[in-house]
């Protein structure tokens, strides 16, 4: 190779000529920053990831969404004691917290369930990875039954103003964090083999029926389960009959997930689902 000729080890260097330091445009970080750049940005939220996971075999996600705002129950029973002296309003929420509670530690014992299940599979490629999104509340109780059960688990953050400090149960080395929403959605859906949905508000709301919505149309053509966890969250939050009276959807619209509410029997339900399908 003569000394003028180019290989993918140069990029790793800056250099000097005639005394003038030249700027790379891929080190330049006020450049990868502005407006212009956005669809590098973008980019590299697409490769990275997908060279991680290509790298460590990662092929198959059980996806938890739910609530950040969730805490483990021995805290919120805590809260709810000092709440006893501080008025009506404050007891009413330590209750509520309590109630949320139940599944934040559900959601840690069915990630616990599935990840020894998953750690069982003798071809690793073939394994289930708990993912969240790596934040607080129910995406914590995810990474943290994976950690339990001595497996690695997949955190997909998200540069939030509030809400979003990654939980310290996620495997760093197979975690990302994102500034696009929508990067991280793609994520989701192309590991998801399995989709388990807990307690939560409108970002979890919006990442259930993405995938409902991609589900019903076709776009992931592979059959998924996706669960619902918690009957009297679901069932008060949104009436499913009410929108086949309306006709907005079909009968077998509503063979797309199903309601659960003990972990034991989510568990079985998922592994068996899993086998069949990918196994």
């Amino acid at each position: 190779m003569s000394k003028h000729s180019l290989d993918e080890s140069s990029l790793a260097l800056d250099y000097q000529t005639d005394n003038t330091w030249r700027q790379k445009a891929y080190r330049d970080t006020a450049f990868l920053a502005s407006a212009e750049a956005r669809s590098i940005r973008i980019l590299c939220e697409l490769v990275a990831p997908g060279k991680t996971f290509a790298d460590q075999q990662i092929n198959n996600a059980i996806v938890f969404f739910g609530s950040a705002r969730s805490v483990e129950m021995a805290k919120a029973q805590s809260d709810l004691g000092r709440a006893l002296n501080q008025g009506p309003e404050a007891v009413k929420k330590a209750q509520m917290a309590i109630r949320l509670a139940r599944y934040h530690e559900d959601a840690i014992e069915l990630a616990r369930l599935l990840a020894t299940w998953s750690n069982q599979i003798l071809q690793s490629e073939k394994r289930f990875y708990i993912t969240s999104g790596g934040g607080p509340g129910m995406m914590e109780a995810a990474n943290k039954g994976a950690n339990l059960a001595g497996a690695n688990s997949i955190g997909l953050n998200i540069t939030l103003p509030h809400e979003q400090n990654p939980n310290p149960y996620q495997t760093t080395a197979i975690s990302f964090e994102f500034h696009y929403f929508f990067m991280r959605k793609l994520w989701f859906a192309n590991l998801a083999k399995c989709l388990i949905v807990f307690p939560g508000g409108f970002g979890t709301m919006d990442e259930l029926f993405e995938l409902l919505t991609l589900r019903q149309t076709g776009k992931i053509a592979l059959k998924l389960p996706i669960v619902l966890y918690g009957k009297d969250f679901w069932n008060g939050f949104l009436n499913f009959d009410h929108l086949l009276e309306w006709g907005v959807i079909s009968q077998d619209d509503m063979k797309l997930f199903c309601i659960h509410d003990n972990p034991q029997e989510a568990f079985e339900y998922v592994k068996t689902r899993l086998t069949e399908e990918f196994l």
